[in-house]
Protein backbone atom coordinates (compact mmCIF):
# COMPACT_ATOMS: atom_id res chain seq x y z
CA UNK A 1 0.00 0.00 0.00
CA UNK A 2 2.60 2.59 0.97
CA UNK A 3 4.76 1.46 -2.33
CA UNK A 4 1.44 2.06 -4.50
CA UNK A 5 0.86 5.84 -2.33
CA UNK A 6 4.47 6.69 -3.07
CA UNK A 7 4.21 5.53 -6.83
CA UNK A 8 1.05 7.92 -7.24
CA UNK A 9 2.30 11.08 -5.45
CA UNK A 10 5.75 10.64 -7.47
CA UNK A 11 3.73 10.88 -10.65
CA UNK A 12 1.92 13.53 -9.55
CA UNK A 13 5.11 15.69 -8.93
CA UNK A 14 6.74 14.11 -12.42
CA UNK A 15 2.81 15.29 -14.01
CA UNK A 16 3.31 19.02 -11.89
CA UNK A 17 6.72 19.36 -13.48
CA UNK A 18 5.56 18.96 -16.70
CA UNK A 19 2.68 21.11 -16.59
CA UNK A 20 4.95 23.93 -14.93
CA UNK A 21 5.46 27.04 -17.15
CA UNK A 22 9.12 27.84 -18.26
CA UNK A 23 10.67 29.74 -15.60
CA UNK A 24 12.83 32.95 -16.36
CA UNK A 25 15.94 33.36 -16.47
CA UNK A 26 17.19 36.15 -13.56
CA UNK A 27 20.27 36.96 -15.72
CA UNK A 28 18.29 36.69 -19.56
CA UNK A 29 19.83 36.87 -21.62
CA UNK A 30 22.69 34.44 -20.97
CA UNK A 31 23.48 33.58 -24.78
CA UNK A 32 22.98 34.38 -28.09
CA UNK A 33 19.29 35.44 -29.21
CA UNK A 34 17.70 34.69 -32.44
CA UNK A 35 15.65 36.45 -34.12
CA UNK A 36 13.79 35.11 -36.91
CA UNK A 37 12.25 37.44 -39.84
CA UNK A 38 9.78 35.44 -42.59
CA UNK A 39 11.26 37.27 -45.64
CA UNK A 40 14.18 37.97 -47.47
CA UNK A 41 17.75 39.65 -46.51
CA UNK A 42 16.99 43.44 -47.74
CA UNK A 43 12.92 44.28 -47.41
CA UNK A 44 11.96 46.14 -45.29
CA UNK A 45 11.21 43.93 -42.10
CA UNK A 46 14.53 42.31 -42.52
CA UNK A 47 15.96 46.04 -41.99
CA UNK A 48 14.16 46.73 -38.96
CA UNK A 49 15.04 43.02 -37.69
CA UNK A 50 18.37 43.94 -38.20
CA UNK A 51 18.39 47.37 -36.78
CA UNK A 52 16.49 46.03 -33.98
CA UNK A 53 18.96 43.23 -33.24
CA UNK A 54 22.18 45.12 -33.27
CA UNK A 55 20.54 47.76 -30.35
CA UNK A 56 19.63 45.18 -28.64
CA UNK A 57 22.95 43.44 -28.38
CA UNK A 58 24.16 46.45 -27.31
CA UNK A 59 21.67 47.31 -24.72
CA UNK A 60 21.60 43.11 -23.02
CA UNK A 61 24.88 42.15 -23.95
CA UNK A 62 24.19 39.22 -26.04
CA UNK A 63 24.21 38.35 -29.76
CA UNK A 64 20.68 38.82 -31.15
CA UNK A 65 20.96 37.23 -34.55
CA UNK A 66 18.66 37.46 -37.33
CA UNK A 67 17.80 34.44 -39.83
CA UNK A 68 15.88 34.48 -42.71
CA UNK A 69 13.39 32.15 -43.38
CA UNK A 70 11.52 33.34 -46.20
CA UNK A 71 8.46 31.56 -48.33
CA UNK A 72 4.97 30.95 -47.76
CA UNK A 73 4.08 34.64 -47.32
CA UNK A 74 6.29 34.53 -44.00
CA UNK A 75 4.28 31.50 -42.03
CA UNK A 76 7.90 29.22 -42.60
CA UNK A 77 9.29 31.53 -40.22
CA UNK A 78 5.80 32.55 -38.25
CA UNK A 79 5.66 28.43 -37.50
CA UNK A 80 9.63 28.07 -36.65
CA UNK A 81 9.02 31.00 -34.16
CA UNK A 82 5.22 29.41 -33.10
CA UNK A 83 6.93 25.93 -32.18
CA UNK A 84 9.96 26.82 -30.29
CA UNK A 85 10.71 26.74 -27.05
CA UNK A 86 9.22 29.64 -24.45
CA UNK A 87 12.22 30.51 -23.07
CA UNK A 88 13.10 34.19 -25.06
CA UNK A 89 15.57 32.80 -27.25
CA UNK A 90 13.86 32.73 -30.39
CA UNK A 91 11.86 35.61 -31.02
CA UNK A 92 9.59 36.95 -34.34
CA UNK A 93 10.11 39.85 -36.37
CA UNK A 94 6.46 39.97 -37.92
CA UNK A 95 5.02 41.79 -40.47
CA UNK A 96 0.90 42.69 -40.85
CA UNK A 97 0.35 39.52 -43.01
CA UNK A 98 0.81 37.61 -39.73
CA UNK A 99 -2.47 38.63 -39.18
CA UNK A 100 -3.85 38.34 -42.86
CA UNK A 101 -2.59 34.28 -42.98
CA UNK A 102 -5.15 33.52 -40.53
CA UNK A 103 -7.39 33.97 -43.48
CA UNK A 104 -5.08 33.04 -46.24
CA UNK A 105 -4.07 29.96 -45.54
CA UNK A 106 -5.76 26.26 -44.79
CA UNK A 107 -4.25 24.22 -42.20
CA UNK A 108 -1.49 26.86 -40.57
CA UNK A 109 0.50 25.30 -37.91
CA UNK A 110 0.13 28.69 -35.59
CA UNK A 111 -2.13 31.26 -34.67
CA UNK A 112 -1.69 34.78 -34.92
CA UNK A 113 -3.22 35.54 -31.76
CA UNK A 114 -2.87 32.58 -29.83
CA UNK A 115 0.44 31.01 -30.68
CA UNK A 116 2.47 34.10 -29.45
CA UNK A 117 2.92 36.77 -26.89
CA UNK A 118 3.34 40.35 -28.30
CA UNK A 119 6.66 42.49 -26.77
CA UNK A 120 5.75 45.24 -28.72
CA UNK A 121 4.81 46.83 -32.11
CA UNK A 122 7.90 48.83 -33.39
CA UNK A 123 6.84 50.85 -36.27
CA UNK A 124 4.33 51.41 -38.82
CA UNK A 125 4.41 52.05 -42.65
CA UNK A 126 2.12 53.24 -45.54
CA UNK A 127 2.11 51.00 -49.10
CA UNK A 128 2.86 53.15 -51.98
CA UNK A 129 1.44 52.29 -55.24
CA UNK A 130 4.71 52.22 -57.78
CA UNK A 131 4.93 51.28 -61.54
CA UNK A 132 8.30 50.30 -63.56
CA UNK A 133 10.87 53.41 -64.33
CA UNK A 134 10.14 52.95 -67.76
CA UNK A 135 5.87 52.82 -67.40
CA UNK A 136 3.95 54.86 -69.61
CA UNK A 137 2.07 55.65 -66.69
CA UNK A 138 2.68 58.95 -64.79
CA UNK A 139 -1.10 59.41 -63.05
CA UNK A 140 -3.04 56.33 -61.39
CA UNK A 141 -5.95 58.09 -63.75
CA UNK A 142 -3.67 56.95 -66.23
CA UNK A 143 -2.80 53.61 -65.21
CA UNK A 144 -6.70 53.02 -64.11
CA UNK A 145 -7.89 53.99 -67.50
CA UNK A 146 -5.80 51.73 -69.33
CA UNK A 147 -6.94 49.17 -66.58
CA UNK A 148 -10.23 49.15 -66.99
CA UNK A 149 -10.04 48.94 -70.76
CA UNK A 150 -7.80 46.03 -70.67
CA UNK A 151 -8.40 43.75 -68.29
CA UNK A 152 -5.87 41.83 -66.39
CA UNK A 153 -3.38 42.71 -69.24
CA UNK A 154 -1.27 45.11 -66.02
CA UNK A 155 0.36 42.09 -63.05
CA UNK A 156 1.32 43.14 -60.17
CA UNK A 157 3.99 41.88 -57.92
CA UNK A 158 3.10 40.65 -53.94
CA UNK A 159 5.48 39.37 -51.14
CA UNK A 160 2.78 36.38 -51.31
CA UNK A 161 -0.87 35.53 -51.07
CA UNK A 162 -2.57 37.19 -48.43
CA UNK A 163 -0.12 39.58 -47.50
CA UNK A 164 0.07 43.28 -47.45
CA UNK A 165 0.99 43.62 -51.02
CA UNK A 166 -1.68 41.61 -52.10
CA UNK A 167 -4.26 42.80 -49.79
CA UNK A 168 -3.61 46.15 -51.09
CA UNK A 169 -4.13 45.87 -54.12
CA UNK A 170 -7.29 43.13 -54.44
CA UNK A 171 -8.77 45.88 -52.59
CA UNK A 172 -7.73 48.53 -55.18
CA UNK A 173 -9.15 46.79 -57.48
CA UNK A 174 -12.55 46.47 -55.70
CA UNK A 175 -12.60 49.91 -55.02
CA UNK A 176 -12.13 50.87 -58.65
CA UNK A 177 -13.29 47.97 -60.43
CA UNK A 178 -9.99 47.40 -62.52
CA UNK A 179 -8.23 43.85 -62.70
CA UNK A 180 -4.98 42.90 -62.20
CA UNK A 181 -2.88 39.58 -62.81
CA UNK A 182 -0.68 38.35 -59.25
CA UNK A 183 2.68 37.39 -59.53
CA UNK A 184 3.92 36.11 -55.84
CA UNK A 185 7.11 36.75 -54.68
CA UNK A 186 9.49 35.11 -51.98
CA UNK A 187 10.00 38.71 -50.20
CA UNK A 188 10.13 42.51 -50.66
CA UNK A 189 13.21 42.43 -52.04
CA UNK A 190 12.65 39.92 -55.12
CA UNK A 191 9.14 42.75 -55.75
CA UNK A 192 11.58 45.52 -56.18
CA UNK A 193 14.38 44.53 -58.38
CA UNK A 194 11.48 42.94 -60.89
CA UNK A 195 9.89 46.05 -60.96
CA UNK A 196 12.55 48.42 -61.31
CA UNK A 197 13.67 45.83 -64.41
CA UNK A 198 10.26 46.02 -65.73
CA UNK A 199 9.43 42.18 -65.67
CA UNK A 200 6.16 43.39 -63.32
CA UNK A 201 4.08 46.17 -63.76
CA UNK A 202 2.95 47.86 -60.62
CA UNK A 203 3.33 46.58 -57.00
CA UNK A 204 2.15 48.19 -53.67
CA UNK A 205 5.77 48.77 -52.04
CA UNK A 206 6.01 49.13 -48.20
CA UNK A 207 7.69 52.76 -47.99
CA UNK A 208 10.04 52.10 -44.94
CA UNK A 209 11.83 49.43 -47.51
CA UNK A 210 11.76 50.77 -50.95
CA UNK A 211 12.18 54.62 -50.29
CA UNK A 212 15.86 55.38 -51.34
CA UNK A 213 14.31 53.58 -55.04
CA UNK A 214 11.30 55.66 -54.63
CA UNK A 215 13.21 59.10 -54.12
CA UNK A 216 15.78 58.12 -56.38
CA UNK A 217 13.27 57.72 -59.51
CA UNK A 218 14.47 53.32 -59.49
CA UNK A 219 10.70 53.24 -59.30
CA UNK A 220 8.00 55.29 -60.00
CA UNK A 221 5.72 56.35 -57.18
CA UNK A 222 1.81 57.13 -57.89
CA UNK A 223 0.12 57.44 -54.99
CA UNK A 224 0.27 56.31 -50.73
CA UNK A 225 -2.10 54.40 -49.28
CA UNK A 226 -2.16 56.53 -46.16
CA UNK A 227 -3.96 58.94 -44.07
CA UNK A 228 -1.04 61.72 -45.06
CA UNK A 229 1.21 62.23 -47.37
CA UNK A 230 5.11 61.09 -46.75
CA UNK A 231 7.70 63.74 -45.51
CA UNK A 232 9.92 61.92 -47.86
CA UNK A 233 7.74 61.45 -50.47
CA UNK A 234 6.31 65.34 -50.38
CA UNK A 235 4.42 65.60 -54.42
CA UNK A 236 3.28 62.15 -53.97
CA UNK A 237 -0.42 62.40 -53.51
CA UNK A 238 -2.74 60.16 -51.07
CA UNK A 239 -5.18 58.03 -52.98
CA UNK A 240 -7.81 59.87 -50.81
CA UNK A 241 -6.44 63.12 -52.85
CA UNK A 242 -6.88 61.41 -56.07
CA UNK A 243 -10.91 60.89 -54.86
CA UNK A 244 -10.12 57.02 -53.93
CA UNK A 245 -11.51 57.21 -50.82
CA UNK A 246 -10.85 53.99 -47.83
CA UNK A 247 -7.64 53.36 -49.96
CA UNK A 248 -5.36 52.73 -47.13
CA UNK A 249 -2.90 49.95 -46.50
CA UNK A 250 -0.54 49.93 -43.47
CA UNK A 251 2.23 47.98 -43.10
CA UNK A 252 3.50 47.36 -39.78
CA UNK A 253 6.18 45.22 -38.05
CA UNK A 254 6.63 44.36 -34.40
CA UNK A 255 8.20 41.22 -31.94
CA UNK A 256 6.40 38.31 -30.78
CA UNK A 257 7.80 35.80 -28.73
CA UNK A 258 6.33 32.06 -28.21
CA UNK A 259 3.47 31.73 -26.54
CA UNK A 260 4.16 31.00 -22.91
CA UNK A 261 7.12 32.98 -22.69
CA UNK A 262 8.01 33.97 -19.22
CA UNK A 263 6.18 37.66 -18.50
CA UNK A 264 9.47 38.54 -16.57
CA UNK A 265 11.11 38.09 -20.17
CA UNK A 266 8.60 39.52 -22.17
CA UNK A 267 8.54 42.76 -19.93
CA UNK A 268 12.21 43.37 -19.82
CA UNK A 269 12.25 42.91 -24.03
CA UNK A 270 9.60 44.89 -24.01
CA UNK A 271 11.09 47.90 -21.94
CA UNK A 272 14.17 47.26 -24.14
CA UNK A 273 12.42 47.85 -27.68
CA UNK A 274 10.55 50.25 -26.49
CA UNK A 275 13.50 52.80 -25.10
CA UNK A 276 15.64 51.70 -28.55
CA UNK A 277 13.10 52.88 -31.08
CA UNK A 278 11.62 56.00 -29.07
CA UNK A 279 15.30 56.75 -29.40
CA UNK A 280 16.48 59.92 -31.65
CA UNK A 281 19.07 57.60 -33.64
CA UNK A 282 16.09 54.42 -34.30
CA UNK A 283 13.50 56.81 -34.63
CA UNK A 284 15.37 59.51 -37.26
CA UNK A 285 16.30 56.50 -39.26
CA UNK A 286 12.78 54.98 -39.54
CA UNK A 287 11.19 58.25 -40.53
CA UNK A 288 13.76 58.84 -43.47
CA UNK A 289 12.79 55.68 -44.79
CA UNK A 290 8.67 56.56 -44.66
CA UNK A 291 8.01 54.53 -41.07
CA UNK A 292 6.61 55.71 -37.86
CA UNK A 293 7.71 54.57 -34.96
CA UNK A 294 5.37 53.08 -32.66
CA UNK A 295 6.84 51.34 -29.31
CA UNK A 296 3.68 50.05 -28.02
CA UNK A 297 3.29 48.24 -24.44
CA UNK A 298 2.51 44.34 -25.12
CA UNK A 299 -1.35 44.66 -24.19
CA UNK A 300 -1.82 47.61 -26.55
CA UNK A 301 0.01 45.27 -29.32
CA UNK A 302 -1.89 42.48 -29.04
CA UNK A 303 -5.17 44.59 -28.98
CA UNK A 304 -4.11 45.62 -32.18
CA UNK A 305 -3.38 42.30 -33.29
CA UNK A 306 -6.96 40.90 -32.37
CA UNK A 307 -8.22 44.19 -33.85
CA UNK A 308 -6.74 43.00 -37.04
CA UNK A 309 -7.93 39.71 -37.12
CA UNK A 310 -11.54 40.84 -37.05
CA UNK A 311 -10.76 43.56 -40.01
CA UNK A 312 -9.64 41.12 -42.00
CA UNK A 313 -12.17 38.52 -41.33
CA UNK A 314 -14.33 40.81 -42.99
CA UNK A 315 -12.43 41.89 -45.95
CA UNK A 316 -11.27 38.41 -46.78
CA UNK A 317 -15.03 37.60 -46.96
CA UNK A 318 -15.92 40.36 -49.04
CA UNK A 319 -12.75 40.13 -51.58
CA UNK A 320 -13.75 36.39 -51.87
CA UNK A 321 -10.05 34.86 -51.80
CA UNK A 322 -9.66 31.22 -52.22
CA UNK A 323 -7.32 29.69 -49.62
CA UNK A 324 -4.18 28.17 -49.99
Amino acid sequence: MQRRVFTQALSLLVAAACAAPVLADPVYPNKPVKILVGYSAGGPTDMVARMLGTKLQDKLGQPFVVENRAGAGSNLASEAAAAAAPDGYTLLVAAAPITMNVFAYKNLKYHADKSFEPISQISSSPGVLAVAPNSPFKTVDELLAYARSNPGRLNYGTTGLGGSQHMATELLQLLTKTKYTHVPYKGASAVLTDLMSGHIDMAFMTASGAMPHLQAGKVKPLAVAGETRLTSLPKVPTFAELGIKGMVSDSWNGLLAPAGTPPSIIRKLSSAVNEIVKSPEFKSRLQTAGAEVIGSSPEEFKKTIRQELVQWEQQFKEIKIELQ
